[in-house]
């Protein structure tokens, strides 16, 4: 029995659900099982699960697991290639059914009338070899994939010698194959669709389904729509299947991806090293380090390439730019005896390779701390939006409620490492604004926010925030950002926009608004802090409104009604004025006699007493 079981189903509950490879390691810290998986969390949990029913050789690889890495990838297909790279270059022990795949194998299509695809490991038979291939394993994939797509024979029968002695097998009537036994297809139909294949595996999807495009607008156009239609299911075949076909179609044969994330404090540096256009490896280093992020990753990359000299890709590509970039070109460049390029991309297939990489370090700090992949992220690429110097860990979000002009109040909800503090939230019921003024709400809340900040007198507001959002635009944005300047502070203040479906839309600064449609992380957390603090506001304000408003309480009074008590309301502005005023001066303002407006003001007395 494994006694690391509760450590390793305590680090699995916190593992992503994407795709990707996982690596078993003993106490040695030896890889001794490598796995592929369309959903890491489930597939890594079935191993450590109690009362697992494990055949005798899985129980015995779990009994030696002592740890795991793992790598994340955008596909499970994706997954596949990189499993099997993984196990060629580390042979683990418990991976013996992939382990035979030695020397080059080859794609043979067969020297027959009706062509055939198949893996080969030696040319010994006739025919047209593509390759060579370094490994089995995929060269067997590769067969099986085209010949699925291209519904190829894949059965024994002779062809033209067998047409129409048999029926049709199985594999035609699920789709499987296009049933060349029943003598319909002519051999130049069939070459046809046989070059279509080997596009297909020479030039990869995009080009053939380029090709393929033009041959079936071209049968259109000449009505045949039986091939326009068969081209049609072909190609969304071939898009189907090449969808994923990052790893083996990028754009560089050699390259080192690198990326950062960081989170509460720590950095995460990885590095996905790209080689004869497949993703060969991860590397991932951690820091603690208060410099930029610029500064952070230049000692890295000194140091890195200073010992790995030996395997020092052509290609480079960073997530963001270096200063004096053309020096670390010229000193990598020494270091590997050719040139070596630093590349920062904007757009393109590149970008897709940087994001790859920012997930894997988002991942690993996610693990680290406890969080989710996508909390990590979201933190980044809002702080990254909004140009602050770090990822927000403590954010405050603050929102205005009120009926009419009633129940004036302020909720203020906290959000900590992309989660609710719900502990933290505070609500405060408007003193000196009780009239529908959101910019002077607003004003008083942070005010008396930060002045519990300065007293230090209650636990929940002793530590400030790392960024300030407000439910409102530009407008508010101004009118907050000067109070925060006064106390001085230098929390940055947005403002939190929405639609007119009073949906999510962007962030404001005090120079304009900011969009996050490109970062789907951080626009979903923004949209649930926007949630959260509205919600919470308008249960405080119904709450307050549900129990009594300022203006039910002055209608208590007898000769008091709902006008005179608005009419009250909005001479004297404020709660505080309210209460400084005289019983004469609430007599000419209501317009009651002597008797109501001296129960008037016992009845104000005691309202502000409570507050």
């Amino acid at each position: 029995m494994n006694c690391r079981l509760p450590e390793l189903r305590a680090k699995t509950a916190k593992l992503t659900a994407s795709p990707g490879v996982y690596l078993m390691k003993n106490q040695k810290n030896e890889i001794i099982y490598i796995g592929k998986a369309k959903n890491l969390k489930n597939r890594v949990t079935s191993y450590f699960r109690e009362s697992a029913d494990h055949t005798p050789k899985v129980a015995s690889m779990v009994d030696h697991v002592y740890d795991y890495d793992f790598i994340v990838t955008d596909s499970e297909y994706e997954a596949l290639v990189l499993e099997c790279s993984l196990i060629k270059q580390h042979q683990p022990k418990y991976n013996i059914l992939l382990k035979d795949d030695k020397g080059y194998s080859y794609l043979c299509f067969s020297d027959e009338p009706y062509p055939r695809l198949t893996a080969e490991k030696n040319k010994k038979k006739p025919g047209e070899y593509l390759g060579p291939y370094m490994s089995g394993f995929i060269t067997r994939e590769t067969a099986r994939e085209t010949n699925r797509v291209f519904r190829l024979p894949t059965c024994h029968k002779r062809f033209p010698q067998d047409f129409k002695k048999t029926r049709p097998c199985l594999n035609f009537h699920i789709k499987q194959c296009m049933g060349v036994c029943r003598g319909n297809i002519s051999q130049e139909s069939y070459g046809e669709i046989i070059a279509q294949a080997k596009d297909y595996i020479r030039m990869g999807s995009a080009d053939s389904v380029k090709r393929m495009q033009a041959e079936m607008e071209c049968a259109a156009k000449e009505l045949d729509f039986e091939r326009a239609a068969m081209l049609r299911d072909r190609i969304a075949a071939v898009s189907k299947a090449g969808e994923t076909q990052k790893i083996l179609d990028a754009e560089l044969e050699e390259a080192d991806v690198i990326a950062m994330a960081e989170h509460s404090g720590t950095q995460c540096i990885s590095i996905l090293r790209y080689r004869g256009r497949r993703l060969f490896d991860k590397e991932t280093f951690f820091f603690q380090e208060t410099v930029s992020r610029e500064e952070l990753m230049d000692s890295y990359l000194t140091q890195y390439y200073e010992h790995h000299r030996a395997d020092i890709p052509k290609n480079i590509i960073l997530e963001f730019a270096l200063p004096n970039q053309e020096m670390y070109e010229q000193l990598f460049s020494t270091f590997a005896g050719c040139r070596v390029r630093l590349t920062v991309p904007q757009r393109g297939t590149l970008c897709q390779f940087v994001q790859l990489s920012r997930n894997n370090a988002n991942e690993e700090l996610a693990l680290r701390f406890g969080r989710t992949g996508k909390e990590v992220q979201a933190l980044e690429e809002l702080g990254k939006a909004l140009g602050l110097s770090q990822p927000p860990q403590y954010i405050e979000a603050y929102d205005i409620s009120n009926l009419s002009s009633t129940s004036m109040v302020c909720g203020m909800v906290v959000f900590e490492n992309g989660r609710p503090l719900k502990r933290a939230y505070k609500r405060f019921r408007m003193k000196e604004h009780v009239t529908q003024d959101d910019y002077a709400c607003m004003k008083e809340a942070i005010t008396r926010r930060l002045n519990h900040y300065l007293a230090q007198d209650e636990e929940g507001f002793s530590r400030l925030p790392d960024l300030i959002l407000l439910d409102g635009g530009q407008g508010h944005v101004n009118t907050i950002s000067p109070v925060v300047a006064e106390f001085g502070l230098t929390i940055p203040v947005f403002g939190m926009v929405k639609d007119q479906k009073h949906r999510t839309r962007a962030i404001s600064s005090a120079g304009g608004e900011i969009s996050l449609s490109a970062n789907r992380s951080a626009f979903h957390l923004l949209t649930q802090i926007q949630d959260e603090v509205h919600r919470f506001s308008v249960a405080y304000m119904h709450s307050l409104h549900a129990k009594s408003s300022y203006q039910l309480e002055l209608t208590k009074v007898r000769g008091i009604g709902e006008k005179k008590a608005q009419k009250l309301l909005l001479h004297f502005k404020t709660l505080g004025n309210l209460q400084k005023a005289s019983p004469e001066e609430l007599a000419k303002i209501a317009g009651v006699n002597e008797d109501t407006a001296s129960q008037l003001y016992q009845t104000i007395q005691e309202m502000t007493a409570g507050e």
